[in-house]
Parts: C-alpha cells; structure tokens; sequence
C-alpha cells in the first residue's frame, strides 16, 4: 500500500513515543528495552500470543551469543529464561567424513559460555512475562497496520482493527516481507539458496556435554545444539525436492535418516515433536531508514543460518537503536528525526552486511564436494585449530563481541 501524505490530527486513539509493527523476539525485545529506559511504546502483531507460545507453532531454537545475553539482562528478560537456557560451552566444527576438525572452548576465553541455545516459544514466553511488568509498554494482538503515514510533525500507523497509533517514529519489525519496507519503497537484494533447512528436536541416551555441533556436508551444514535436558536441537540443510521427499518420511524412516547423520555419540536416538522445514535465502534492504521509519532484524537483513547468528544480527540492531534513541531522548532532541535514524543507520548497516556476506561466502565454501575445495577447507580448518590467536578471534566473534558494541552488549546501562 502506497504511503499517503496528510496532516496529522490531534484526536488519536493512540499516541506513544515509539510504534514498533512486529512482535516477534527482536520487536519484542526492542520494545521492552526501550519501555525500561521510559519511553512509552506500543507493539502491534499479527499472532495471538497464546498461538506463538504453542509447542506446534514454531520448532525452532535460536543460539543466544554471550553479547545479546548481556542485552536480554540488562532490559530484565534474562530471569524469565534462565531456567529454560542451556548453556553452550564448546563449538566442533567437522567437514563431512574428514578427520580435521575446529574446536573452540569457552575455557580458552574464561568468560562464561560463548551462548545459550533456547527454545523459541520459551524465548516468547520469556518476553511475554516481561512485558508485563512495563507499564509504558503496550501490546497489540493479534492485528496489523494497513496503513503508514509519515511527515514532519510525526507518523500514523492505521491498524486493521481501525486502531491509529501516533507516534513520533515507527519500527518495522516484521521480518523479510515486511510491509512498512514495502511502502517505505525501500528495495532489498536477495537471493534463495537451492536449500530448506529442516528443523527436529532430538532426545538422546548420553548427555551432550554443552557441546554444539556443526558439520559440514555438501548439500549444506548438520548442526547438533544443545537443549536442556539430554536433547538438542538440530538444524539439517538439504536439497528443497529432498526436503519434500525427508518430511513425506514415517517417523520410523526419519528417525533412521537421523541417526546416520548424527552417529552414536550421544547413543540411542528418538525425535521428539514434529519436523519443520523452511526455505533459505539471503537478502538485505539497502537502507534501514525512510522519514520517520527504521527497520530492525529480518525486517532490514535475513541471512543463512549457517552460523546461528539470525537472531543475534536482529539482537545487535535493537542495542544500537535503544542507544540512539535513550540519547535523543535525553538531549532533548526529536526521537524520529533524520539526524538520530541516520546515526543508527550508520552503526548498523555495514557490520550487517559484512556478516551477511560472510555467512554466504561460508555457505558456498562448504556446501559442495569438490575435491581441490574441500582439501582447501580442511588445511584451513586444521591451520586454525593450531594457532590460539586465530581461535580467540573466532570464538569473540561467536560470542558477538568483536566491533564497536552498544552499551547493551556490553554489559552497560544506557
């Protein structure tokens, strides 16, 4: 829908400091992060939050860096999850049935673990039950804008329930089709891999020692993350006609494929749940800001999960825009003005795109058979296993503690 220019009423149903549409666990988090430095927000999303807390409704666990950690217990979510987080204590990486490997150890750093692996319903039941606490925060479901509306004097988001909402920015926060992109005009670059990642949670005989692992095949990456309890999470890149043909599988036959590809470390197997598959692909809007508008997450860069670092991306946009705008905010400056967007866009955009670009070059490395390639990736991995400065930099960066962090993830108050 074509943004349309009018002037701004008075007589609103709504008005707040900040409207952010998406109220996923970046939206979310945002939302909550800004309420706790008081500012007031209204968080609008499609989903009825008893459906998105649903073990049916999303598979998925998310890796939680030791970085975005420090945000989640800085803006008081962390206590809420705690109890459902398991801590990652060593990365082995594997290329296919070669015998070097890479293995990072959170010892070697000796600042507690480089991540968490959670559950993502329990992530939302984690932001649910902080929001709760916020006064100034206000949540809007299920719904979802039909309309933006932008000038000087502020924006206007119209709900399809016929709600307005003034504030003086809008997030958008509603992941890759996201529609207040669209109608901002901001174009994005994207491509699809010729891959859909399959997503099961595993029970197993033998505990998984807070080991994550990540295995190299030539269709795609196996990954092994550890859950509470002697489960994990695994995470299977495929070919998409293969997907169709692993999710048409009796539990009995998927099973059996699982277990090939796990091995009998962690000793008999049993699949707990049902099985997702998804699509990947990549893409990046090639601005994060339009007049009274920023994008956060998914909204503004989707990426290959090859690394585990979609959420944390998400994570590190939310500490920088808190940042920005706790800093407008207190100078006295107009929260949604072009200077502060421009500032968050700055901070943002280039490390996003560099990692962007990072995991897909990881993705293409990998994700092949070719013998010259593959002799090449195993020298590296056995070169970096020997040399400690390379795997402290490597592990900083897993742990999202590497470039110039907002306050948030570093473990400071805003």
């Amino acid at each position: 829908m074509a943004r349309q220019k009018k002037t701004l009423s008075a007589d609103v149903a709504i008005s707040a400091d900040v409207a952010i549409a998406g109220g996923g666990m970046v939206g979310l988090t945002l939302g909550i992060g800004l309420a706790q430095s008081g500012l007031s927000v209204v968080v609008i999303d499609a989903a009825p939050q008893a459906e998105l807390t649903e073990p049916a409704f999303d598979g998925r666990s998310s890796a939680i860096a030791h970085a975005s950690c420090r945000l989640l217990q800085g803006v008081g979510i962390w206590p809420h999850l705690a109890d459902r987080a398991e801590p990652i204590l060593e990365i082995r990486v594997t290329d296919g049935p070669s015998r070097q490997f890479l293995h990072f150890d959170q010892a070697t750093l000796g600042d507690g673990p480089m991540g968490y692996m959670v559950e993502n319903r329990h992530t939302r039941m984690g932001l649910f039950a902080r929001a709760t606490e916020l006064d100034n925060l206000r949540i809007i479901a299920p719904d979802k804008a039909v309309s933006f509306e932008a000038e000087a004097a502020g924006a206007r988001l119209t709900l399809e329930s016929g709600i307005i909402i003034e504030a003086p920015l809008v997030v958008g926060a509603e992941g890759r089709a996201s529609p207040l992109r669209q109608w901002a005009g901001i174009p994005t670059r994207k491509w699809q891999y010729n891959q859909s990642g399959i997503v099961a949670t595993i029970a197993h005989e033998l505990p998984h020692c807070n080991i994550a692992h990540e295995r190299f095949l030539a269709p795609g990456p196996f990954a092994i993350l550890p859950l509470k309890g002697n489960r994990s999470s695994l995470v299977w890149t495929v070919d998409p006609a293969l997907a169709e043909e692993i999710m048409s599988l009796s539990p009995r036959a998927f099973l059996a494929e699982v277990e090939k590809r796990v091995g009998g470390f962690l000793g008999k197997l049993k699949v707990i749940g049902p099985r997702w598959t998804y699509p990947l692909g990549l893409q990046f809007a090639q601005r994060y800001i339009d007049p009274r508008l920023a994008l956060v997450g998914d909204a503004a860069h989707g990426i290959h999960p090859i690394a585990g670092q979609g959420l944390n991306l998400g994570l590190r946009d939310v500490a920088a825009l808190i940042e920005v705008l706790v800093d407008a905010r207190r100078l006295g400056g107009d929260i949604g003005a072009a200077d502060v967007l421009d500032r968050y866009q700055r901070w943002r955009r280039a490390d996003s795109l560099a990692l962007a670009l990072a995991t897909d070059g990881l993705n293409r490395l990998f994700s092949n058979d070719i013998a010259p390639i593959r002799a090449l990736r195993d020298m590296g991995l056995a070169a970096i296993n020997r040399m400690p400065a390379a795997k402290r930099f490597f592990m900083r960066h897993a742990r999202g503690t590497v470039g110039k962090l907002p306050k948030l993830l570093k473990g400071e108050a805003v």
